[in-house]
């Protein structure tokens, strides 16, 4: 889905699609899902590294290798859109979402209620406040940044916490090892479970091979 959500977005760039995709309802809620799905994963994800006590070193490793993507995503926009370059997209929410989470990991049913409070809350309410641009990223503005992508957290935190939940129910409070010991047995899957393991490297490589490939065809160049 991400795939197609980039690479439709990438045509619309260099002019071979006019596609809306703030204002038309299909592209909107289609971005809106993608978002969630990535963002409930995470909160299960969470929920499983801390079924143990945790790693420090793996967390910090990929802390790091995450602050480090989402600054290469800011730099490389900023050359592309300079008026309106992603400062806190969703690898910037996932960096904070990764600490913030920890503090969450051992709640269950408190982790449910307070997700579906944070997307109550977004809602519902905003305020002028927080449209400053120091803080905008927190969410409960009355308008969007202008910016090519905006995850701020409220009230996306609140699917991490959600997805944390879910994952403590599946996968912890359940214990039921039978899932977790699955693997992949033919092609299809094994693909996806290559991706799902180089998620990451694959969302911060995918877009600049498309954009690539595209410009190279076209003969406009980047810029």
């Amino acid at each position: 889905m991400m795939f197609v959500f980039h690479f439709s977005y990438d045509l619309s760039f260099f002019g071979y699609v006019e596609i809306n995709f703030l204002e038309e309802p299909f592209w909107a809620n289609f971005r809106r899902f993608i978002v969630g799905s990535f963002l409930l994963l995470v909160g299960i994800s969470i929920a499983l590294a801390n079924r143990k006590p945790l790693n420090t070193r793996t967390f910090t490793r990929r802390l790091i290798l995450l602050i480090g993507y989402a600054l290469l995503v800011s730099l490389g926009s900023y050359f592309m859109f300079p008026e309106s370059y992603i400062y806190f997209g969703i690898l910037h929410f996932i960096a904070v979402a990764s600490v913030l989470g920890l503090l969450f990991r051992r709640f269950y049913f408190t982790n449910l209620a307070l997700g579906v409070g944070l997307i109550v809350l977004d809602t519902f309410y905003s305020n002028a406040f927080f449209n400053d641009p120091t803080i905008n990223w927190l969410g409960l503005m009355t308008h969007l940044p202008y910016t090519e992508d905006y995850v701020p957290l409220i009230p996306w935190f609140g699917i991490v916490l959600i997805g944390i939940f879910i994952g403590k129910a599946l996968f912890v409070e359940n214990n039921t090892p039978t899932w977790l010991a699955w693997k992949a047995s033919n092609p299809i899957t094994k693909t996806l479970a290559f991706g799902g393991r180089h998620s990451l490297h694959i969302y911060i490589l995918h877009q600049p091979i498309f954009i690539g490939l595209i410009a190279l065809v076209s003969g406009k160049g980047f810029f």
